[in-house]
């Protein structure tokens, strides 16, 4: 799944154009208001107990499931002639619904509380710009990389922790 991430994230930049697809393009300061941010500094991340860690990943995952879809649905629009780029984040989708289901799973088994499913989009705004949609995809498919690495980070965690 990792392996994916950076894939995804290059093949969205390509298909974007300029600035996007211009060697070394980064823009860490854009974010979203309805995606949390994975970043987290070592010292909070380490204090963090197992539910509020899952949790955190959780929520993070049921927004990026949502925002994954949006994506896909404005890359159909901006990109229609672009299947790798569907297919990709199409799988990216998928991905992030069966961590999902796997982290489920690690909290029940844990006694830990499921968050509910919810609308973290919110209202979109459709009438957005073809730079916004291609500013929005480009969070998205960041962010998802930095969250499948903090949770593989996450879920090493509690293997050490809980082995067998």
């Amino acid at each position: 799944m990792q392996k994916n991430t950076s894939t995804l994230l290059q093949t969205y930049l390509q298909y974007q154009g300029s600035p996007f697809s211009d060697p070394g393009f980064s823009a860490p300061e854009l974010q979203l208001s309805s995606l949390p941010p994975a970043a987290v500094s070592f010292k909070t991340w380490h204090a963090l107990d197992d539910g509020e860690r899952l949790g955190h990943a959780q929520g993070a995952f049921l927004a990026l499931t949502q925002h994954l879809q949006l994506v896909g649905d404005d890359q159909r629009d901006l990109n229609p002639g672009s299947p790798i780029l569907l297919a990709q984040l199409g799988a990216a989708r998928l991905r992030a619904q069966g961590l999902l289901g796997n982290m489920a799973a690690i909290m029940t088994a844990l006694g830990l509380p499921i968050h509910p499913e919810e609308d973290t989009l919110g209202v979109v705004a459709f009438g957005a710009s073809a730079f916004e949609r291609k500013c929005r995809g480009y969070v998205v498919t960041r962010e998802y990389g930095h969250w499948t690495d903090r949770a593989v980070r996450d879920l090493a965690l509690l293997k050490a922790k809980y082995p067998g």
